[in-house]
């Protein structure tokens, strides 16, 4: 998956790249920012969106998980003098932060950022040694905890699910096996074992521990699980004529968004057998295409934006539905509070 445009990016494990955020101009064709609006950012990362929404004279209510992101950006809401209010949260929480009035528009790009990929500490990149970790707020269940704690079968269908890894069980079984002679402390130390039991060929086009590193950071940030909760709440949060956009990187991450969308749409329930039960009010209204992905020349000048998907809408006056998250048919992975942390 690819890093956070606000905060620079990288690979699912690899080196950083520097910070130029991802499709900006449709991300603000699509939010509309101007004065007397109000935004809010829900992964501010380096401030990359945030800074291009207060130069079109927004206000910006910005969130972040990370704390390392929070105290990054003081500096930033200085120089704003009031137009930036950064929150350390978690953007599934976003709705707490939004006036009663409402919200003109909530941007999401989904990720991890470069400054977390940059320090190794963080165990985000395993070509950067450090404590097998992983989390964005450096509290709760580590990925080392997973590592030596899962069952075999959940490892596997955090790996499947998650990573898309199709070595899932050689790579599940060869974990179980060697955290019962010793536990796995550092990224080095999960990646090498990755490489003997699944070495890279030559066709392939990314390291064989890309997708475990991938599924492992999901599924200790719980970041599928909190997109779905971010989509619930911006519809809580937008006022009518609010605009929500979600930038993506993963087909996982896309998948969820498009659904949202899709059921907001207000189709009537029911199958094409039966009489429609009911109609349903659209609670967002389409902006734009379905879809925007990068142009050639932007993926020629920041590879990292070739996988970027972005999805718009615009809010109705119609009431927000129940968040029901059996909407996104996650799989029963393993409880992270099962683990210790």
């Amino acid at each position: 998956m690819v890093a956070n445009p606000g905060g620079g990016s990288t690979d699912a494990g690899g080196g950083s790249v520097r910070h130029i955020p991802v499709l900006l101009e449709e991300v603000l064709a699509a939010l509309a920012p101007a004065p007397g609006k109000l935004i809010l950012d829900g992964t501010f990362g380096a401030g990359g969106y945030s800074s291009a929404i207060l130069a079109a004279g927004a206000e910006v209510i910005a969130l972040d998980r990370d704390p390392t992101a929070i105290a990054s950006g003081q500096a930033m809401v200085a120089a704003h003098k009031g137009h930036l209010r950064l929150v350390h949260s978690q953007f599934s929480h976003l709705a707490d932060h939004a006036p009663q009035g409402g919200l003109d528009g909530v941007v999401l790009d989904i990720g991890v950022s470069s400054m977390q990929i940059d320090e190794a500490e963080r165990g985000f990149s395993f070509q950067k040694n450090g404590p097998l970790d992983m989390r964005m707020s450096a509290e709760g269940v580590s990925a080392a905890d997973v590592v030596n704690r899962a069952k075999v079968a959940d490892l596997i269908r955090i790996f499947h699910f998650l990573g898309e890894e199709s070595q899932a069980p050689r790579i599940a079984h060869a974990i179980e096996k060697r955290r019962a002679e010793k536990p796995f402390e550092t990224t080095r130390d999960l990646a090498g074992l990755i490489e003997l039991v699944t070495p890279r060929k030559m066709k392939d086009k990314i390291h064989p521990a890309t997708r475990v590193f991938q599924a492992l950071r999901i599924f200790v940030n719980d970041e599928l699980g909190e997109l779905a909760q971010a989509l619930f709440a911006a519809e809580t949060a937008l006022k009518p004529g609010g605009r929500l956009v979600v930038v993506t990187f993963h087909s996982l991450e896309d998948r969820i968004v498009k659904k949202f969308f899709s059921d907001r749409a207000g189709k009537a329930s029911g199958s094409r057998h039966l009489p429609v039960a009911h109609e349903r009010a659209a609670t967002f209204a389409s902006i734009g295409r379905p879809m925007v992905s990068a142009s050639e020349t932007e993926a020629e000048v920041n590879p990292r934006a070739r996988s970027a998907k972005l999805r718009a809408g615009l809010r109705t006056d119609a009431a927000a539905e129940s968040a029901d998250m059996s909407l996104f048919g996650f799989p029963n992975l393993a409880s992270l509070g099962k683990l210790g942390g």
